[in-house]
């Protein structure tokens, strides 16, 4: 198997330290010695890390004729030796010491057999040889859950619907996630992609040869969506009387509880316990409203950093209560699947097959992407392809 490796801890948005990027990538940073030192070991299991990474590499655009900037990116990939790449997520047991355990107990029986579970899956753990802190988690190679767009309304509610339905099937055995946002929601997006994407830069093909370019929409190749990230997460044997928790920060900084009135102090004074379970739904809520319904500005510079998806209003009152300041009057993930559930059911297939535009979209890419859509939906329409893509398709 060829891994790609997440980086250990350390400042990955750190200046260059030289003016083009291909010097900055002549030599090995701070933050990637570990993997290097560990290329051996990985190997011997059967990990074949990204070259740079491998004893005696040099770089290759100091010796070959050709742009250096696209050599140092090519130098990223390599031939797989049994087509299969794997991501490696290293994990700090001192840091998050239930991250690992609670990982592989969601990807392994009897929990791995719910069609509801949509937790990333296990492949293996490996013991570090040389430091029992550490721990790698060997995962798929997944990518953003909403990259590429989405094309249809269709596309959108099969997405909300796995990651919904994942987090009620963590409610029902009594965890919680605790930091859900955008960035801990991924895709396994390989049925999408004749020509595989770049395991770093996904953008690119994983040759370098040029963009990735999807070739199937997901009504035509149906996708499952994953949650990551669970080191922050809880397992309790029992949620009467609801659970309290000290507020632990995760990747949404809106949640109500979590907003202190004293911003003289950490976290604005933030002291009160809390029940996690209504804080999760919240979060799934806002992530609905952020990333589909309204978008998102950044406060420092007004820019659009996730434009608003247009013709998905009928979301609008679901989403309102999930995100109600006060978590006691926040449905629980049971309600919200029955609601959502009662309010997908009546779409028609025409608003189901109904193209999602970007509020922000360029008037002639939009243009453009409406037309390539109609092409594609009355071939789809003839072909009888279901409005709402399913796996079971």
């Amino acid at each position: 198997m060829e891994a790609a490796s997440n980086a250990p801890n350390g400042n990955l948005h750190a200046p260059f330290p030289y003016d083009m990027p291909y010097e900055s990538f002549s030599v090995i940073w701070e933050v990637e010695k570990w993997w290097v030192g560990h290329q051996p070991w990985l190997e011997s299991r059967g990990y074949m890390l990204r070259p740079r990474y491998r004893p005696g590499w040099t770089p290759s655009w100091h010796s070959s004729k050709g742009d250096p900037t696209v050599k140092w990116n090519a130098e990223d990939s390599s031939p797989c030796l049994d087509g299969i790449t794997v991501m490696l997520k290293r994990v700090d047991k001192l840091r998050n010491p239930t991250e690992v355990d609670m990982t592989t107990m969601l990807s392994s029986p009897p929990y791995s057999s719910d069609p509801r579970n949509h937790c990333v899956p296990v492949l293996e753990v490996l013991q570090d040889p040389d430091d029992s802190k550490y721990q790698l988690l060997v995962l798929p190679l997944l990518r953003e859950y909403c990259a590429p767009r989405f094309d249809t309304v269709g596309e959108v509610i099969d997405c909300l619907r796995q990651i919904i339905q994942c987090l009620q099937f963590l409610h029902e055995n009594q965890i919680v996630h605790r930091d859900f946002h955008p960035l801990n929601i991924m895709m396994d997006a390989s049925p999408l992609y004749n020509i595989p994407f770049h395991a770093i830069h996904q953008d690119m093909r994983y040759d370098y040869k040029g963009s990735a370019k999807a070739s199937y929409t997901r009504t035509e190749k149906p996708v499952k969506y994953y949650l990551i990230d669970f080191g922050l997460s809880i397992r309790y044997e029992s949620v009467d009387p609801p659970p309290e928790e000290a507020p632990i920060l995760g990747g949404d900084s809106t949640v109500p509880e979590f907003l202190g009135n004293d911003p003289s102090q950490r976290y604005g004074g933030l002291s009160q316990l809390y029940n996690p379970f209504p804080t999760d739904v919240y979060c799934v809520g806002n992530w609905i409203r952020q990333d589909f319904l309204d978008g998102l500005r950044s406060e420092a510079s007004n820019k659009t950093l996730r434009s608003k998806r247009l013709g998905l209003e009928f979301l609008r009152p679901l989403v309102r209560d999930m995100t109600q300041a006060d978590p006691s009057k926040r449905p629980s993930m049971d309600e919200v699947a029955e609601r959502f559930e009662s309010l997908t059911s009546t779409l028609s297939s025409w608003k189901l097959r109904s193209r999602v535009a970007k509020e922000h979209d360029n008037p002639l890419h939009s243009l453009y992407l409406s037309t390539t859509h109609w092409i594609r939906r009355v071939g789809l329409v003839a072909s009888r392809r279901p409005a709402l893509p399913s796996l079971a398709d």
